[in-house]
């Protein structure tokens, strides 16, 4: 089961992931954890990656697929994997897709997680304004001011991977704005049909 999760900043992704790692036993990629761990090892595409980083440039996409590349290899992720952060971009989704192929895999299913933005902001200056109201400093990446603009990036980059993949009829939504645990038994309902035909 090889599965996408897409969402804005804020939408539960990270509190998704973990129930879905903990039910079908698959690990979540998550491209910063990759990269870090394929420099320390060593790896041709981590040392590749190092370099890069060190001189200050961006990874490309490139890089980031071979480490993606390298990754799904390990035997934990023989069953499949969660893809977390990755792809950001239509090139990188494109990318991916012939990185899969040419090990003769591909995607079980992408899922969305729609959510309200208006309401997320809420969220985030009720959460700002609470732990001022405690005495409390807000963590520069917790404010609104900052997590508008994660929001226009993800809009900008991300948000045209629906489109991408609802052309490619493999897109599912779910309405990330019901409680948590709705949230994860819809998860579950599209992701279990996945699962019989990983293990039938």
């Amino acid at each position: 089961m090889r599965i996408i999760l897409l969402g804005p900043p804020g939408a539960g992704k990270g509190t998704q992931s973990e129930r879905i790692v903990q039910r079908f036993g698959i690990p979540q990629l998550s491209t910063g954890d990759m990269l870090r761990a394929a420099v320390a090892a060593g790896t041709p595409v981590g040392l590749e990656a190092k370099a890069v980083m060190e001189s200050g440039g961006l990874v490309s996409d490139r890089i980031v697929v071979g480490i993606v590349a390298d990754r799904i290899e390990e035997p934990d992720a023989r069953r499949g994997f969660i893809l977390d952060g990755f792809p950001r971009t239509v090139a990188q989704a494109e990318a991916l897709s012939e990185m899969l192929a040419s090990k003769g895999l591909s995607l079980s299913t992408v899922i969305e997680l729609k959510v309200d933005e208006n309401a997320l902001v809420g969220r985030i200056e009720k959460r700002a304004a609470e732990t001022l109201a405690r005495g409390q400093a807000v963590r520069k990446d917790d404010t609104p001011e900052v997590f508008k603009q994660r929001l226009e990036a993800y809009r900008a980059q991300t948000a045209p991977l629906s489109a991408y993949y609802a052309q490619k009829r493999m897109l599912k939504t779910v309405d990330g704005m019901q409680p948590i645990d709705k949230v994860t038994a819809d998860l579950m309902s599209v992701l279990e049909p996945h699962e019989e035909r990983v293990t039938s």
